[in-house]
């Protein structure tokens, strides 16, 4: 027999699998149809989802967007992580160096708010909340799966806590700096330096490159003091460190540059704000330490008391108008209305910053730094500021008449605004504002008042000394204190009157002082400043006469005073005021 099949056997089975065929095809068409069906009705309700959410954003009064065709970029999924996505319910689904869009379940909440303020702070751009439906912000929520993952470059320097502790150890005044300096390796240098420095509580770390060597300085309570002196082999090794962490160009040397890194503490991070320039003998590097440790920040600690507090307590309690404090550059302006949002800064109350650069991080306060690369200037901050409904604002320096105008305006407008100015004393800011330009009439009703400050340095109270003041000093004190207003008299006893000068101790690096204190003046807006300021025949001599004829203090008034209670020393005040 053949192994072959017959004809009829091959057409028999040719029937059997068409029907087979045929069945299978029906199945898959109806597997198929009900596929179909399903991703219909899963259509349906999605569009039905949308359609509800769009009429609960129209309640709310938020703009809706359905993102499941709309074009999401890595910018736009870069600007907010997906932990804290998820954990708001919101996606930054837009964004351009101008605008940002953010979509929420709930655009209500008052935590996507400050997530919105916190990215147009961040970027300077003008931004949108939009509702969005579950559907939309899952779609956004799986895009984050094929975001590449980039990990960020730190410039932070790691000073360990031992190495501090041997800095503490070693480190007591100059000469045992110099001792250990000449014992360190270049690796090791920039991170002792600056140990170093924040032992000493310097404010400022300069490297100066001169003929014969390189010189370290330390600002130590406003004063420049010569360090240290480092090998001339070490030099260039130290700059490029310097310039590395700093995120400066390393192959210039022949034009200024400005950059910044972080110290990271466990009891408080350090912010470095570096500054090169060159010079005849090479660059020199001035690096600025600003300690974020600020909570402990009062008026009392800083020196404001008696008749002054008494004021100022009493104009920072007003709903609107303006605080301005005036000194030259270093005087501690800023620092002064930093204690006053602290004090200010209460559940409740909105206070946003615009500052050159932002020195101090404080919680609870929105804080924004002006880039003028970006036109993003006090001017043009502060009328972005303002729309941000703050309840008190605050600029780090009132610079021009636009700037001016607008801070003005707001004051009349139902905000509080804290400023500086550059002036010598406090009756020096009303003609500087008019020599901008201010209108008069505007500027009387918006001032509330104006602090003068300068810094002291303070005694150190290991070797302080009493002293005899010499007969024209005493004479000078005496006539200070005579004219001093009653309440702040009565704090003094002017029978037996002690005044000390700086002694030497190691405590100290044998300077005598030791911290700084504020010595102020403040005068409020009274009728009589007022009629002088609407009369525009105004002149700070007059001004400067009329506060103290109603009960101002002036600076050298408070400075002896100071004097008086052992503080700083009379001749450290006259040093300041004259």
């Amino acid at each position: 027999m053949s192994d072959f099949p017959s004809i009829s056997d091959l057409v028999s089975n040719n029937k059997k699998q068409k029907v087979q065929t045929d069945k299978d095809s029906q199945s898959l068409g109806t597997a198929s149809a009900s596929q179909k069906l399903k991703k219909k009705m899963t259509e349906v309700k999605e569009k039905e989802r949308e359609v509800q959410t769009m009429r609960e954003a129209a309640k709310k009064g938020f703009p809706h967007i359905d993102l499941e065709n709309f074009p999401i970029n890595q910018e736009a999924l870069r600007q907010l992580p997906k932990e804290e996505a998820e954990k708001l319910q919101a996606v930054c689904f837009y964004a351009t160096p101008a605008e940002l869009r953010i979509g929420a379940i709930d655009p209500t909440d008052k935590k996507v708010e400050d997530l919105m303020h916190r990215l147009q702070e961040r970027n300077h751009a003008h931004g949108i909340i939009y509702a969005i439906s579950e559907d939309s912000l899952n779609r956004v929520l799986k895009l984050y799966e094929n975001l590449p993952v980039i990990k960020p470059v730190s410039k932070d320097i790691q000073i360990k806590e031992e190495e501090l502790e041997k800095v503490k150890a070693n480190v007591n005044d100059f000469r045992s700096l110099q001792e250990l300096l000449n014992k360190k390796s270049v690796t090791d240098l920039l991170v002792f330096l600056l140990g170093a420095s924040l032992k000493l509580d310097a404010s400022d770390l300069h490297i100066e490159a001169e003929e014969e060597g390189i010189i370290v300085r330390l600002r130590l309570d406003g004063i420049l003091h010569d360090a240290a002196e480092l090998p001339k082999d070490a030099y260039k090794k130290l700059i490029s460190r310097i310039k590395l962490v700093s995120s400066l160009k390393i192959n210039i040397t022949d034009k200024p540059q400005d950059g910044r890194f972080t110290i990271k503490l466990k009891n408080g991070d350090v912010d470095v704000r570096v500054s090169t320039i060159p010079t005849i003998y090479g660059e020199s590097v001035v690096m600025r330490l600003l300690r974020q440790d600020r909570k402990g920040l009062t008026l009392d600690k800083l020196g404001i008391s008696g008749s002054a507090f008494d004021k100022l307590m009493v104009e920072i309690q007003r709903p609107n108008g303006m605080i301005i404090a005036t000194g030259p550059t270093g005087s501690g302006k800023t620092t002064t209305l930093y204690a006053i949002m602290q004090l200010l800064n209460k559940p409740g109350v909105k206070i946003i910053t615009l500052e050159d650069p932002v020195e101090y991080k404080i919680e609870g306060i929105n804080q924004s730094q002006i880039d003028r690369s970006k036109e993003y200037t006090f001017a043009s901050g502060l009328r972005s500021m303002l729309r941000q409904d703050p309840d008190i604002a605050m600029v780090g320096e009132i610079r021009d008449l636009e700037t001016a105008d607008i801070a003005i305006q707001a004051s009349l407008t139902g905000h509080l605004m804290l400023s500086t100015i550059h002036t010598n004393n406090a009756s020096g800011a009303i003609p500087r504002f008019l020599s901008m330009g201010v209108k008069p009439f505007l500027l009387a009703p918006a001032l509330n008042c104006v602090i003068g400050q300068r810094l002291v340095r303070k005694l150190c109270d290991e070797c302080k000394k009493e002293t005899k003041l010499s007969e024209s000093d005493l004479k000078r004190v005496n006539k200070i204190i005579e004219s001093m207003p009653e309440k702040d008299r009565a704090d003094l006893n002017e029978k037996n009157l002690t005044f000390y000068e700086p002694g030497e101790c190691t405590e100290c690096n044998n300077i005598g002082y030791s911290g700084r204190v504020g010595i102020y003046e403040i005068f409020v807006m009274i009728k009589e400043i007022e009629e002088m300021v609407l009369s525009t025949k105004v002149s700070e001599t007059e001004i400067e006469e009329t506060a103290i004829k109603n009960g101002m203090m002036t600076m050298v008034q408070d400075g002896i005073k100071k004097a008086a209670q052992g503080i700083t020393s009379v001749s450290e005040v006259f040093r300041v005021i004259e």
